[in-house]
């Protein structure tokens, strides 16, 4: 088969490449080069540097493929009430031109990456069955383009699946971005000598998964032909973390021995966002099968490998007041 991927030099679309590449299927790929790095790039894909939202220029990138998978976006939550045209721009109307490429295309199925943004601020462990209940412009577009995506598909004879990967890390994962990806910062921080940034009291619950862990549920959700119009959580409901154990770990992993700095919360921060993995083990057979200081420790290897780096502030911070986090505004990290 022939597989296009969206964000292919992206942490979690350049890990997809290779494993479809080690499949035996074709793949092709666009990038803006905004969240990616060129050398996650897999040599065997015939690589398009084009933006989602370049309808005409996506629609002939994509000629000939069978699945697309979206896995691009500003996948910036926090940043989205800050930056709402921005955050929003890249994941609604990217979105949408990719929809309708692939449509124009004749592709036969697509997956799209969503976010456990979606949910908001509901009792966790988040069901795929709950009702959306979106918080922050970044989960609004999310859902925004899942209901786009289920009309268009259903008008024009398009297969699709939603994925909804949440919190995954390892290598690959952008560490010089301010704004998102809190265990690569943490890391990309210690490692300098520098401290943790925790936004509240540290208490926020999360489950990390293992990239490993969620590749092969995408496969699934792209080649199954019995596998069509599901909407799954990928990714682990058990091993919680605090932020501040979350810390603990990253520090010891980088020996790193001093205390973190905590700043005011984040508004919109949900609070514990964990979501269920029972429907991804039925369907999808998920398992856990790399635990979180692994997943740590395989990140922090991959960091020390390619050497730390600056913050990159180059995203534009649109709405800057007294609740706009002073990591970003002040430019501390």
């Amino acid at each position: 088969m022939k597989i296009f991927i969206t964000g292919v030099a992206g942490f979690l679309g350049s890990h997809l490449a290779d494993r479809m590449i080690d499949l035996g299927h074709t793949v092709a790929g666009n990038d803006n080069l905004l969240g990616g790095y060129v050398d996650n790039i897999n040599p065997k894909v015939k690589f398009y540097n084009i933006d989602c939202c370049s309808l005409t220029a996506m629609t002939d990138a994509m000629q000939d493929c069978d699945v697309v998978v979206h896995c691009a976006a500003t996948a910036h939550e926090g940043l989205s009430v800050f930056s709402p045209n921005f955050i929003t721009k890249n994941i609604y109307q990217a979105s949408i031109s990719t929809i309708t490429a692939a449509i124009r295309a004749n592709v036969k199925r697509f997956v799209f990456c969503s976010s456990m943004a979606r949910y908001g601020n509901v009792e966790a462990p988040f069901e795929e069955w709950f009702t959306p209940q979106p918080c922050d412009p970044y989960g609004i577009a999310k859902v925004a383009v899942e209901n786009t995506l289920v009309a268009l598909c259903q008008t024009h004879g398009l297969e699709w699946n939603i994925a909804i990967p949440h919190n995954i890390v390892g290598p690959r994962q952008r560490y010089d971005d301010p704004f998102r990806n809190v265990m690569s910062i943490m890391i990309n921080r210690n490692l300098q000598g520098k401290p943790a940034y925790i936004y509240g009291d540290g208490t926020q619950e999360r489950c990390f998964s293992y990239i490993d862990d969620c590749i092969y549920c995408l496969e699934k959700l792209m080649l199954d032909e019995n596998l069509t119009e599901q909407v799954i959580n990928i990714g682990p409901d058990e091993g919680t973390v605090t932020i501040n154990e979350l810390a603990k770990l990253i520090a010891e992993e980088c020996g790193f021995d001093g205390e973190a700095i905590y700043l005011p919360d984040r508004p919109k921060e949900v609070k514990i966002a964990i979501c269920s993995a029972n429907l991804a083990r039925n369907i999808l057979g998920y398992e856990t099968t790399t635990d979180l200081k692994t997943s740590i420790k395989a990140t922090a290897d991959w960091i020390r490998s390619r050497g730390t780096k600056p913050f990159d502030y180059t995203f534009p911070l649109e709405i800057v007041n007294d609740l706009t986090p002073t990591t970003w505004k002040d430019r501390l990290m």
